[in-house]
């Protein structure tokens, strides 16, 4: 009974850790979880080997021998002798609520845990994460594509602008995608120990994810360079440029990340590509993505510093008032265009504000795909003028082809009908016949009558 209830609490820490990696951060490939796991493998090669001491040394061993029981190695005692734990030493997987486990050293051997570990322990609430960035992921996917669809389908809104908001809302289905590949791949198989998986799948959705989070970093980065340019240079030719846009939003991603998978595959093939243990391999992906955040922000600073210059300047109306708000919506509207809410934890340490790191990256970082399309398309005044005018199109066009259906039928109706009525006798030639008729019989009866 004891073994069963340790297989349990083993198997549902597991759980967990699987479901805490499957929390990536933005940006991030950890999952420290597999650290954790891979600390309790060597808790049981130490523990093992103490035992195995004990048995070598029979003559002085303790009555209460070492044991692991899956989780953790209670070391040898004399009888009598009571032992605790407490929940926080187990595992960080636990909360710290300080909770202890006992167990005493009997003539017997050990007793059973009391309490035991799911009941002394509590684990760490973190499904509630996985659900917001699934939704935020899925309601972003949905309104990127019908953004694009918008973007793509009316030619009004064929320009150098929209062509690169529609490759941003490329980066960010991208980015979506990945994810969602990226958790069918590594823990739709929950018998598949990840941390240990290596395969050439799961190699490649983790190359696809890393790809997708580079190209959306470097396409916010565009965005950037592109509003910049529009307001420190008024006459300027914006084709010129947009090559140039599509070389840094897709080619610097594509050459970064065939660096790194070049040096992964020929110095540290090992797992799934995953880890950050080596750090010179993992700044392969991160170096880059910095680089484009701190170059982002500069580039947001100066967007900030013209925008409080144009507002002052004579020609615009309003009072202080006006133009505070008119600034503060104009930075509302920027911050998600470019990533600016990464910028909190970017040069902070991993494990530095874990729940605010995790809410930012989880859940603005998941629903920000939807927030971009939102205020850059659907609630763009012209983008909605735009569909209004279409809406009424379609309706006028329904409504004339309506119109013009009926008429057609009240046309052919009228002609069936007047062909019928021509098509009947009228009414002198319909005397005429009664008259003959009559004639007829006369003659017939007088006829018999003779």
């Amino acid at each position: 009974m004891l073994l069963s209830k340790h297989t349990w609490a083993f198997r549902t820490m597991l759980l967990i850790l699987w479901l805490h990696h499957s929390t990536w951060k933005t940006g991030d490939a950890i999952h420290e979880e597999c650290s954790e796991v891979a600390q309790l493998k060597t808790a049981q090669e130490h523990c093992s080997q103490a035992r195995r001491q004990e048995l070598r040394n029979n003559s002085t061993a303790p009555v209460c021998r070492t044991e692991w029981d899956e989780i953790w190695c209670w070391h040898g005692a004399d009888v009598g002798q009571v032992v605790n734990v407490s929940c926080f030493e187990v595992s960080q997987l636990f909360d710290k609520n300080y909770g202890f486990i006992y167990r005493n050293c009997t003539t017997t051997g050990w007793s059973d845990l009391y309490p035991s570990y799911e009941i002394a322990c509590k684990f760490q609430d973190i499904s509630p994460e996985n659900g917001v960035y699934t939704a935020g992921y899925a309601t972003s996917l949905i309104s990127l594509i019908s953004a694009i669809f918008v973007f793509t389908a009316l030619r009004k809104f064929h320009c150098t602008r929209n062509y690169i908001h529609i490759n941003l809302f490329s980066s960010f289905v991208l980015r979506a995608s990945a994810v969602f590949i990226k958790d069918a791949v590594l823990f739709t198989d929950e018998t598949q120990d990840h941390c240990s998986m290596s395969t050439a799948s799961c190699k490649a959705a983790v190359a696809f994810f890393q790809f997708s989070i580079l190209a959306n970093y470097f396409w916010l980065l565009v965005e950037g360079m592109y509003l910049q340019t529009l307001l420190a240079l008024t006459f300027v030719s914006q084709k010129k440029y947009f090559w140039w846009y599509i070389l840094i939003g897709w080619g610097l991603p594509t050459t970064v990340l065939t660096i790194w998978v070049l040096v992964r595959k020929l110095y540290d093939d090992r797992g799934c590509w995953d880890d950050t243990e080596v750090a010179l391999n993992w700044w392969i992906i991160k170096g880059p993505i910095t680089a484009s955040l701190l170059v982002n922000f500069i580039i947001f600073i100066n967007v900030i510093r013209i925008l409080v210059q144009k507002l002052k300047s004579p020609g615009v109306g309003g009072n202080d008032s006006s133009h505070f708000m008119r600034l503060a919506k104009s930075t509302l509207f920027l911050i998600p265009l470019f990533g600016m809410h990464y910028m909190v934890f970017a040069f902070l340490p991993e494990n530095a504000g874990e729940d605010a790191r995790v809410f930012i990256e989880l859940g603005l970082g998941s629903f920000q795909g939807f927030v971009v399309a939102l205020l850059y398309c659907f609630l763009n005044g012209e983008v909605q003028a735009e569909l209004k005018k279409r809406l009424w199109k379609w309706q006028m066009q329904g409504y004339l082809s309506y119109s013009k259906r009926r008429r057609t039928l009240f046309t052919e109706s009228s002609t069936i009908t007047q062909i019928s009525v021509l098509e009947k006798s009228s009414p002198k030639e319909q005397v005429s016949a009664d008259l003959n008729h009559s004639v007829s019989a006369d003659l017939n009866h007088s006829v018999s009558a003779v």
